[in-house]
């Protein structure tokens, strides 16, 4: 296929830059292994060089007004939205997501950029009436600097949409790419560069042992959000621990429930839990209502028709149009969903379809898996209790309203979940005892600009999306005026 962009290098301090070591990681097509593009392999001094860089021009930044760094990142998400074609491409190739739902991507993040720039001025501090006599007040500050550090399945688009709220709050940030899929960076590091102040956005290339890291053991670094495993989340805080006392936020894994009760449609609850598994990102989405839990008296009709789906979902190119979904996002990702599956079948739940490679010589090579199901699946099988973050859906039955709470809580994680019944009693009730931060009824799946969302339990801490989030990158300053 041959490199698709020629975008390859990293953003410090308003330059676009090479590794201090000179060196270079490629990156690979996880279709077909060849291997499409190059980005810098970054290094702790290029940590250190993006830091100062990012010292040096937060200051400035903050004290423009609100309404002028709203300016900013609006013209910022128009050059992103100028580049969009060129960057679905590359996310698409790069990703192994398919192209169809890849195309909302660019717009998500440039309403993000919208939103957060259109909200600046809710950055408010408080009056408390401590005294009769004095001036109690608070003001909000910016952190300086912080580090938000990106995964594989939205590259893009969490780079944009999860800075936004930290640059309208005044903050500089610096930014690491996922290592597997880090090409639209290289692309972002090109458009930050002619629309945002040299040094408020930064980008470093590299893996986690040398660049992540190095962010979270940087002392001038008080500030971190992360997308990612639950693992990968507690060793952040470890680290970060091990430095100083640092504001660390993470939305991390999920193994979310889909509650069905008896009065239902089928062929309704069928669609929505194929869609609500993220089929078209290959079930790379934390947010995958993974666990589909239905009453007993559906539970036949639902299984069957979500099967029938499942089979159906054509696995292919990713760049075509009529893929339902493309190949995981790297060999280490794939070995791991494989994993899984060998489980399931070892623990005796029951392979209803998918669980293999498809056939053809258009799959020789990549890291391509059938979307799979699994049904009468054990709360004590590791497909029930674990995240796979592949396509992979484990399908039970349950009896009770207590039953089926005990099986959605019966995880450590607790990020999302979905209740479909048609009794709104039933419906808040069960949202009320579900242990999860986000929650649709009679629904799965989007995000709503502008509505928090987070986890509980080993879900994560913090919430992002919403007015939460801006908030969460100030520090609160108190002033006592003596009158």
């Amino acid at each position: 296929m041959g490199y698709i962009t020629t975008a390859d290098r990293m953003l410090i301090g308003g330059e676009l830059v090479e590794s201090t070591s000179g060196a270079w990681e490629e990156t690979f097509n996880p279709a077909d292994e060849t291997a499409i593009g190059r980005v810098p392999a970054g290094t702790r001094e290029d940590v250190d060089r993006a830091v100062a860089a990012a010292q040096a021009a937060w200051p400035a930044w903050a004290s423009k007004t609100p309404k002028e760094r709203g300016e900013t990142m609006r013209a910022f998400g128009e050059k992103i939205r100028a580049r969009a074609t060129e960057i679905l491409h590359v996310e698409v190739a790069d990703t192994g997501n398919t192209i169809t739902p890849m195309r909302g991507d660019v717009g998500h993040a440039v309403d993000s950029l919208n939103y957060y720039a259109g909200i600046a001025h809710e950055l408010k501090g408080e009056t408390i009436p401590a005294t009769p006599d004095h001036l109690h007040l608070t003001i909000r500050e910016p952190y300086g600097v912080v580090a938000r550090i990106v995964p594989f399945n939205h590259p893009l688009m969490f780079a944009v949409a999860r800075t936004a709220a930290a640059l309208a709050a005044g903050n500089a940030v610096i930014v690491k790419p996922p290592e597997t899929s880090p090409l639209s960076a290289m692309v972002l590091a090109e458009i930050a560069r002619e629309a945002l102040p040299p040094g408020v956005f930064n980008i470093v290339t590299g893996t986690g042992p040398s660049v992540g890291e190095a962010i979270v053991r940087h002392p001038d670094i008080k500030r971190i959000a992360f997308i990612g495993s639950a693992a990968t989340g507690r060793a952040i805080q470890r680290t970060a621990a091990e430095v100083s006392v640092k504001h660390v936020t993470l939305e991390l894994g999920g193994k979310n429930p889909m509650i069905v009760f008896p009065d239902n449609d089928p062929d309704e609850i069928a669609q929505a839990a194929v869609k609500g598994m993220n089929f078209t990102w290959q079930g790379q989405s934390c947010g995958s209502t993974s666990r589909l839990m239905v009453h007993e008296d559906l539970y036949d009709a639902v299984l069957e028709r979500v099967a029938n789906i499942v089979a159906s979902l054509r696995v292919g190119d990713p760049m075509r149009d009529d893929s339902d979904m493309g190949p995981i996002n790297s060999a280490g990702q794939y070995r791991k969903v494989m994993g899984y599956i060998e489980s399931g079948n070892e623990e005796g739940a029951r392979l209803v379809t998918g669980g293999n490679r498809p056939e053809g010589q258009a799959f020789a090579k990549g890291y391509w898996v059938r979307p799979t199901v699994f049904a009468d699946v054990d709360p004590h099988m590791r497909i029930w209790r674990e995240e796979i973050f592949g396509p992979v859906l484990s399908v039970s039955k349950w009896r009770s309203i207590d039953e089926a709470i005990r099986l959605a809580n019966g995880v450590e994680y607790g990020l999302t979940a979905s209740i479909w019944t048609r009794d709104i009693k039933n419906a808040l009730n069960t949202a009320r005892r579900i242990d999860a931060g986000h929650i649709w009824i009679n629904g799965v799946g989007p995000h709503y600009l502008g509505v928090p969302y987070g986890g509980m339990k080993n879900s994560g801490v913090g919430r992002e999306e919403g007015i939460e989030e801006m908030l969460s990158y100030t520090e609160t300053k108190v002033l006592n005026i003596v009158l």
